[in-house]
């Protein structure tokens, strides 16, 4: 395993590193069997975004037994809360303050690595949390020694660029990949989904990320990846935007050519996905090229897919059937409802399940999309 130094933390960390996606459903048993497996091939770090209560006790708990706490660095995250049942996001002070003391007690620990701000993509947010109260118990948390370095979490590279110019953050999780580094800066990380933004698209690194990851190899901040298979999508030709097939070692190996980077978080789930990844540390030159494939992209052949374009509406009882598609593929593709994708399906104010299918929307589509079916595979996904 190779090892990075996590900007200017200091702290040395494996190239390849944990999501905390992976441990999600796991109990105690299978969560020591991967943290173990993974640790003893060389990965020494992980990302827990989640404030799931079970996940983050099963980690303390197998973190504790197998004596690594002082050889494992943990990125984890303020603003991410657990309420009925779900996780939440939140710039509430007490509820994060609440949910801190809660991650230090499940974990077992008296400190963390990077603590991270959690999900920040609007410029009103950014606003909020470095003009308010969050920011100031963060840099609290430092001073006490509960966290030994300030992070942030975007994919917004206007917000992360701001964010670091403050000279406060030493480390920023970003969604990197070669899709993703095509689109501009966007409030909704939603449009980095968005296959509409991709049709007939040159490859081309984005003006605002390519001087993100510049300013971060300059003021030697370091990045972690996540969305490095962009969900599973890259490896597939037939759910990439791009239309081919990246492997486990060539995404990987993209996201550790950008600057400033790190790590890349991945979410594996089992010891099988944790020694795909880790091919990428014996493979040669020639499998970690991804030169030749992204210089020969071909043009999307969208008719049948949902390009999110939103040609379909209006919908007739008011469903954002764009959004609903969206989610309902990221799901797919993925094999489990992430909770992240969970939350935003929550927040469209109708539903799948509202559908009267009177077709209408599917006679709008210019890509023949069978809307209907889309909308009943919604449901079944969501529960309504």
């Amino acid at each position: 395993m190779n090892y990075r130094k996590l900007g200017r933390t200091n702290i040395k960390v494996s190239e390849i590193a944990f999501g905390c996606e992976g441990f999600n459903g796991k109990n105690l048993e299978e969560t020591k069997n991967m943290l173990e497996y993974g640790f003893k091939k060389g990965i020494n770090f992980i990302d827990l975004y989640s404030s799931n209560p079970e996940l983050r006790s099963n980690l303390g708990q197998a973190i504790k037994e197998l004596d690594i706490r002082k050889d494992f660095v943990i990125e984890a995250h303020i603003g991410s809360t657990w309420k009925n049942g779900q996780y939440e996001r939140t710039r509430n002070l007490e509820a994060n303050k609440i949910a801190f003391e809660d991650l230090l007690e499940r974990l077992q620990t008296d400190y963390i690595d990077v603590g991270m701000i959690h999900y920040m993509d609007a410029e009103d947010d950014y606003q909020k949390v470095f003009n308010g109260e969050i920011i100031e118990y963060v840099k609290g948390l430092k001073l006490e020694g509960k966290i030994k370095s300030i992070g942030l979490s975007t994919h917004n590279p206007i917000v992360a660029k701001k964010a670091v110019q403050t000279g406060l953050i030493d480390v920023v999780l970003f969604s990197i990949n070669p899709c993703y580094d095509v689109q501009p800066a966007t409030e909704d990380c939603n449009d980095l989904w968005n296959e509409s933004n991709y049709k007939n698209i040159e490859f081309k690194i984005d003006k605002d990320r390519e001087e993100f990851y510049e300013l971060c190899e300059k003021d030697n901040i370091g990045i972690t990846v996540m969305k490095c298979y962009g969900g599973g999508d890259l490896l597939d030709k037939d759910l990439s935007p791009f239309k081919v097939a990246l492997t486990p070692v060539q995404c990987i190996h993209y996201c550790l050519t950008r600057p400033g980077v790190s790590a890349v978080m991945l979410g594996v789930k089992t010891n099988e996905e944790i020694d795909e990844a880790l091919k990428y540390e014996t493979a040669n030159i020639e499998e970690r090229d991804y030169g030749e494939i992204l210089s020969k992209l071909p043009k999307n052949n969208m008719d049948g897919k949902c390009v999110y374009c939103g040609h379909c509406a209006p919908c007739t009882v008011g469903i954002d059937i764009a959004s609903v598609n969206k989610y309902t593929s990221l799901v797919k593709a993925q094999k489990e409802i992430p909770e992240t994708v969970r939350e935003h399906y929550k927040e469209l104010k109708h539903h799948a399940g509202e559908c009267i299918k009177c077709g209408r929307c599917e006679k709008n589509c210019p890509f023949h999309v069978n809307i209907i079916m889309k909308m009943e595979e919604a449901v079944e996904i969501f529960g309504y």
